[in-house]
């Protein structure tokens, strides 16, 4: 669990926040709607979903993001169950989106800037399996995008080292239960969201500021 890779500080914060603010319904899970007309779907996951479900969704084109667990074999996991590692599940997000807006190669490389695509089941403090990078492809023509996206980053040399990002067929992505979904900015004093989140939140803010909302410009 995320609380066990943060410094004893960071783990009183965070409790401290958590404690005491679950309220009835917190632990159902989300709902997963289906895309309206128009919509399209994208699946990433990019270490904790706090921080990527807020990063995406302030992109221009991105009208909702569920946070959930996909990639692995056990049917509606829990947050618990996932954080044991014995899923095979990662924290990922769902992502509604308008292709008239945004691509799905603007989208990809987007994810690519909103975590660290090559540490290897790793983001910052949080290790383990649940915390790998991976995209979850639908279509052909979705994993030749994701390919040239990656040559891209990697030729571009914005990291020193090379993307480890999984790429795999999209299967099924199970919501999380309701407390994750909005949670960077239902928390923003939380220990957590303050020392990790935003910091990677930020990260893309910086580099894609081109494609962010107009409310989210600046800032």
């Amino acid at each position: 669990m995320k609380i066990l890779a943060i410094n004893f500080l960071a783990l009183l914060l965070f409790a401290s926040c958590v404690n005491g603010q679950d309220q009835p319904g917190d632990h159902d899970f989300a709902a997963l709607p289906a895309p309206k007309a128009g919509e399209k779907l994208a699946t990433f996951a990019g270490g904790c979903f706090w921080a990527l479900a807020e990063g995406m969704s302030e992109l221009k084109g991105v009208n909702r993001v569920v946070a959930g667990y996909a990639g692995g074999k056990v049917k509606n996991p829990t947050y618990e169950q996932v954080c044991t590692r014995t899923t095979g599940h990662a924290e990922s997000v769902q992502i509604y989106y308008n292709p008239s807006v945004i691509s799905y190669a603007t989208l990809a490389e987007a994810f690519f800037y909103a975590h660290d695509p090559t540490t290897l089941n790793r983001q910052g403090p949080d290790e383990g399996t649940d915390y790998r990078s991976a995209i979850f492809y639908r279509t052909p023509e979705e994993k030749v995008t994701i390919a040239a996206v990656i040559a891209k980053i990697n030729a571009g040399k914005h990291y020193a080292s090379p993307i480890v990002t999984q790429v795999v067929p999209y299967k099924v992505l199970y919501p999380a239960e309701v407390y994750h979904q909005g949670y960077y900015r239902a928390h923003p004093s939380a220990g957590y969201i303050r020392s990790v989140s935003v910091p990677k939140v930020m990260k893309l803010r910086a580099a894609k500021s081109e494609l962010l909302k107009p409310e989210f410009k600046g800032k």
